[in-house]
């Protein structure tokens, strides 16, 4: 180039977020005041909050076992405040590793049956640390469609071939195992134990024979299976007798350990090569003590003889609001089978709308009625698939349920009336 050319023009790197497509759509939900996002929560993740100046009964929290506001939990919290301070500041590589989360990881471990476990920050941070590390170019990951974008960033970050399969469909599994066959590399599934917007679980069982017969490892995000699932409360992998057969469990502390912060657990060897290559474990400050020590009460909880009515109470109240829910005509996410007999349904209660923009209206109504529930847009769930996600807690009473229920009635019913039917049950049948 000639000293007297003139550069080219240049492209500004902030021009992607004016105009994008979904720009419109935005705009027109908050003039309409339709927009589900945001909200202020004033008050402690109860069954019953307070939100922008009114009760309403909370559906939309993650807060599984109800233990965020235990006398328990907030004395442990308490109490690593007043013994390590408000933060760490620095890695758990240099000076964030304390007492507190080497007993978490040791109790951890215990409770999951597994050799080694390693806490992370957040639960992020423990799959994108973990897939990034684990698997690597040349290697191929297999994940179903409906997995936590966590997965997706990891195994995006790791450069690996991604295969994606239809979600729960284990033909389509079978031949992305297959065609894996000729990649050259290692192969890694990956799944959600509970898929986060839909409620329901993996075929662990099919799964772990189909990565068995093509020589495969099989790792399983427990996020919401852990503290919710199994006898002991370890998760699907528990709940479907598969935990010897998978290589890789992921949980979180910020559903039913009422608190904030991931882990992983597995073998020695992996998880030792976990703490001393994963980036977002070793270049991250460690997390804040209250969040450790909150975290390590509520497991101490679960693990404890209070443990088995806490978990039969969150499923308990999760099917008596999916059973409400299916009589008013609403599409709600099947019972799902287990292999020996009988079904559960986990504490995700999704209701499937189809449009956005009936989602965001049936969202808003059942606010001014004093009910919160999360609403699934695209790319959360898959187009024209638009969700109400409801979620329970084990300390949500039948008068509160009762109450919800009703408020569904009316507002489908006012819903119906205006804008015509809604998707029912028939629809996941």
């Amino acid at each position: 180039m000639s000293e007297s050319a003139s550069p080219a023009t240049p492209v500004d790197v902030f021009a992607k977020v004016r105009g994008h497509e979904r720009a419109e759509q935005l705009a027109a939900a908050r003039a309409g005041g339709l927009l589900p996002y945001f909200h202020v929560q004033d008050s402690a993740a109860l069954p019953v909050v307070t939100m922008e100046g009114a009760e309403r009964i909370q559906l939309g929290s993650n807060n599984y076992l109800g233990l965020t506001s235990d006398p328990r939990v907030l004395e442990a919290a308490h109490r690593a405040i007043d013994d390590f301070g408000s933060g760490l500041t620095g890695s758990r590589l240099l000076n964030g590793t304390t007492p507190l989360h080497l007993d978490l990881e040791r109790e951890i471990a215990e409770w999951m049956g597994t050799e080694e476990a390693l806490v992370f920050t957040t639960g992020h941070q423990a799959n994108v640390g973990t897939l990034g590390t684990i698997l690597a170019p040349g290697d191929t990951v297999v994940a179903d469609s409906g997995d936590h974008a966590s997965i997706l960033d990891g195994c995006l970050l790791s450069k690996a071939k991604l295969r994606p399969f239809r979600h729960n469909k284990l033909d389509k599994l079978e031949k992305q195992l297959q065609r894996a066959q000729g990649d050259g590399g290692g192969v890694l599934v990956v799944v959600d134990g509970v898929f986060s917007m839909e409620g329901d679980i993996a075929p662990l069982v099919d799964i772990a024979e189909l990565c068995e017969r093509f020589g495969a490892r099989l790792m399983v995000d427990e996020a919401h299976g852990a503290g919710v699932l199994g006898a002991r409360g370890a998760g699907t992998s528990e709940l479907l007798g598969v935990e010897d057969r998978v290589d890789l469990r992921m949980g979180t502390f910020s559903k039913s350990l009422a608190s904030c912060g991931g882990f992983i657990v597995g073998s020695s060897e992996v998880i030792e090569y976990l703490r001393i290559s994963s980036r977002s474990f070793l270049f991250t400050a460690s997390a804040v003590p209250a969040a450790v020590g909150a975290a390590l009460a509520a497991l101490r909880i679960v693990r404890s003889d209070e443990g088995p009515q806490l978990l039969a109470q969150v499923l308990d109240n999760a099917r008596y609001l999916r059973d409400g829910l299916e009589a008013l005509g609403y599409a709600v996410v099947q019972p799902q089978p287990l292999p020996g007999g009988g079904d559960v349904v986990t504490p995700i209660v999704s209701v499937t709308v189809g449009d956005d923009w009936k989602a965001a209206l049936l969202w808003r109504a059942l606010y001014d009625g004093g009910v919160f529930v999360n609403t699934a847009l695209h790319p959360a769930v898959p187009p024209s698939g638009a969700a109400l996600r409801t979620s329970v807690m084990a300390t949500h009473t039948r008068e509160v349920l009762d109450r919800a229920i009703d408020v569904f009635g009316r507002v489908k019913r006012e819903f119906e009336a205006e804008h015509g039917a809604l998707p029912g049950p028939e629809l996941h049948r």
